[in-house]
């Protein structure tokens, strides 16, 4: 395993798609990585005791970022009932499931969710976990991210309002407010790093517009500006959602959203499928991000989210796999492809292209976790890069092996994070995951046969 303080040269890249401001692209390119950061990119560059990648057979890309992922999810994919349904009938299906989970549970499902990114190029991730049950707590997702290796944003979810009081989770799920704010400052005080190149930082996140009250997010978003953190729920996912805001709130979710203090470029929000043209350039002038997840909205025929008008209003956008109960996989190059797919499905076959995917899922989801340090390779930025082998089946006959996303392969050959190997030549070497796959299988076997 490469130690983050032994120079690597990767060597004669096929291709170096590099995601700065002007898009340079480059061919037979060196990268030099000192420390956890990119020294140099150039030609024929040397360095003494360096371990070298010979990436002449690779593109070498940023890492990916998933900017909404619920890694508890990976111990639910496929579950009977919830297959075929909407937002609201899935979440009914899976809540009492998910009630039986606890801290092993959680690890697990972490641990086998973030290396499923891990081999899809994905170098950091958020994660939004808002239920707790059975002594769950947001540090056992925290120690799986350790251990996996990747660069790490978990944020605090919360449930606040279950079934007796008018939402939609089960009452057994959900918490007292003033507990719920208090275990936040605990897990800032104790996890988050605020320091350029951290690889672990934390946010405030309650559930939704339909399972917390109107003072818990607004207190939630006070509570995250005085500790200098970021903010991020779900909006306007389906027109379930919409329906349920004018009904409630008696305002469209943009409006819900900006009364409360939910805009702004320390907040991103997931989903934002039935954003309408006055709250995209309500997020565009505010800075508000946007979490976009095509795979599962697909799924759960939730529709087409308008990311083109969003990245021509200005919004920052980037992508998210979602859980992994309402997606079935964590893959986060397929994610990329979904993308550039849908905007042309509703928009020609102009409306996006391969290379602009690309960036949304590096360069753009690095804007909307705040980390201007990631999402780029040049010199200073962190060592977050996927290298990908066009030399097989995948890029067979293609012409622009640097068009990934049409001829290209979803799983990365090596994958470094903050200059240290995760995944080398397709196969993950900071943890067991043979064994944390018998372990997930395991902890499934036991829960389906409670039910």
């Amino acid at each position: 395993m490469t130690k983050t303080d032994t120079p690597i040269l990767i060597r004669n890249a096929r291709h170096v798609l590099t995601m700065d401001d002007a898009g340079t692209e480059l061919a037979g390119a060196d990268i030099l990585i000192r420390n956890g950061c990119i020294a140099e990119v150039g030609s024929a560059l040397e360095a003494d005791e360096a371990e070298v990648i010979d990436g002449a057979r690779c593109v070498v890309t940023p890492g990916l970022v998933n900017t909404h992922h619920h890694l508890y999810q990976t111990l639910t994919r496929a579950v009977p009932g919830g297959q075929d349904a909407l937002l609201f009938g899935w979440l009914q299906t899976l809540y009492p499931i998910w009630a039986r989970f606890g801290p092993e549970e959680m690890f697990t499902s972490a641990q086998i969710g973030l290396a499923e990114l891990a081999l899809s190029g994905c170098s950091m991730s958020s994660d939004h976990l808002y239920l707790y049950p059975n002594g769950a707590q947001l540090d056992d997702t925290v120690h799986a991210a350790a251990e996996v290796g990747l660069r790490f944003h978990p944020t605090r979810g919360a449930m606040s309002i279950g079934e007796s009081a008018g939402g939609l989770p089960p009452d057994s799920l959900v918490e007292q407010e003033a507990a719920i704010l208090d275990d936040c400052i605990r897990v800032i005080d104790r996890f988050h790093d605020a320091s350029e190149g951290a690889m672990l930082r934390v946010g405030v996140a309650p559930c939704s517009p339909f399972s917390v009250s109107r003072e818990l997010m607004r207190d939630a978003a006070l509570l995250a500006r005085d500790k200098g953190v970021m903010l991020h729920t779900h909006l306007a996912e389906n027109d379930e959602d919409i329906a349920y805001s004018e009904a409630q709130f008696g305002c469209r979710p943009g409006q819900y959203a900006e009364d409360l203090g939910w805009t702004g470029d320390d907040v991103w929000h997931a989903h934002c499928v039935k954003l309408d043209g006055q709250e995209i350039d309500l997020f565009a002038k505010s800075g508000t991000g946007v979490a976009h997840c095509p795979c599962s909205n697909c799924r759960l025929g939730s529709g087409i989210a308008p990311v083109r008008a969003m990245r021509d209003a200005g919004v920052k956008v980037g992508l998210g796999v979602d859980g992994s109960a309402s997606n079935d996989a964590g893959n986060l190059a397929a994610e990329a492809r979904q993308v550039m797919l849908l905007q042309r499905v509703a928009r020609g076959a102009d409306a996006m292209s391969a290379r602009e995917a690309l960036r949304i899922a590096t360069r753009g989801g690095a804007e909307v976790l705040g980390r201007p340090e990631c999402g780029q390779i040049a010199p200073g930025k962190r060592a977050d890069l996927a290298l990908w082998d066009v030399s097989g089946l995948d890029s067979a006959g293609s012409w622009d092996p640097a068009a990934l996303l049409l001829a290209g392969p979803q799983r990365v050959r090596h994958l470094l994070v903050n200059g240290r190997e995760v995944v080398r030549d397709g196969r993950i070497v900071t943890f067991d995951l043979e064994q944390a796959i018998v372990k997930q299988n395991r902890l499934v076997s036991a829960l389906s046969d409670t039910l």
